[in-house]
């Protein structure tokens, strides 16, 4: 008896180790191939510009560019509704963004929830920033403040998408500054640039992005920084400013549920070794964007964090009773 239970634990013990091995050098390969990437905004936001740099740096370390495909709608929420639906392979991944992914779902018009997306890796931020064209009649923050008072509602500030990192800003500058504005909605940073430039609105509330890549054309009012920014010395902060606002866009990667726990962790992992990349963490911190790491077993503690910060501006906006 003893001899043939000694054989069939001995059976099971080697069809484990097969399975093991079999599965680990499966996932050690990956990837062996070029990764869709898809990202929910159009061309030229920070997103995009974001994953055509790292697909670059990825070609370093894994032989393999990203492909990146722009899927632009209801403020990223087209593609977040159907990220659930493409192949859990580790070869479809998906662009996120906060607070989208926690105040879009709460006004309950989105076909997804915010627990239904699987984050994997954060990998940088870009502060809110206040930005007006260059030749605005508008040279201080005290200047279109001081316009804001006098013709309530008047006022006409861009930003991208509706429940968005820039709808809550603008939410936060009514809020806080007393003031009475109209918030404009585009598809993304990439649309906007025209309206700003050209004055068709007062100001945009976008990123220091926005401001490097169009420096010559725009000034930027206020930034949402702890510290007044290195690119942008004679620009105070809304903490200079009399503000409590130090927030700003989160972005990173998405995958399908179905992704298995072991290609969720090597996402993570190759998304780490790119942000750690030397040459391209400064090209990214020099453009704008505040690089962080926040690996996929960071992720759940990140994510209540970012909640309970976003839930009493969500309150303003009327999205939570």
């Amino acid at each position: 008896m003893k001899q043939k239970l000694f054989a069939v634990l001995g059976a099971a013990a080697v069809i484990g180790a097969v399975v093991a091995l079999t599965t680990n050098t499966a996932f050690a390969q990956f990837p062996d191939k070029a990764i869709n990437y898809i990202i929910p905004f159009v061309p030229g936001g920070e997103s995009d510009i974001a994953a055509r740099l790292q697909g670059k740096v990825a070609v370093k370390f894994t032989g393999k560019d990203f492909i990146v495909q722009n899927k632009p709608g209801a403020g990223g929420a087209l593609a977040w509704a159907q990220v659930n639906n493409l192949p859990g392979d580790g070869y479809s991944i998906v662009g996120s963004n906060l607070p989208h992914l926690i105040l879009q779902p709460l006004e309950g018009v989105v076909q997804y929830k915010t627990d239904d997306i699987v984050n994997v890796f954060f990998f940088h931020y870009t502060p809110d920033a206040l930005v007006v064209a260059a030749d605005s009649p508008y040279k201080t923050f005290a200047d279109l403040v001081a316009a804001a008072k006098a013709d309530p509602g008047k006022l006409t500030i861009a930003g991208s998408g509706t429940n968005s990192a820039n709808h809550m800003a603008f939410q936060r500058l009514e809020v806080q500054g007393k003031l009475k504005m109209t918030y404009v909605p585009f598809k993304g940073t990439g649309d906007l640039t025209t309206a700003v430039i050209g004055k068709h609105v007062d100001a945009a509330l976008t990123y220091p992005t926005f401001a490097v890549m169009n420096r010559e054309k725009t000034r930027m009012l206020a930034v949402a920084t702890p510290k007044r920014l290195p690119q942008f010395p004679n620009t105070p902060t809304f903490k200079e400013l009399g503000f409590d606002w130090v927030d700003g866009a989160y972005r990173g990667i998405a995958v399908p549920k179905s992704t298995p726990e072991p290609i969720r962790k090597q996402l993570s992992d190759l998304f780490l070794k790119i942000n750690n990349d030397p040459e391209h963490r400064k090209q990214m911190q020099d453009n704008g964007y505040e690089q962080i790491d926040i690996t996929y077993d960071q992720v759940p503690e990140f994510m209540k964090k970012r909640v309970a910060e976003t839930m009493p501006l969500a309150k303003q906006m009327g999205l939570v009773k």
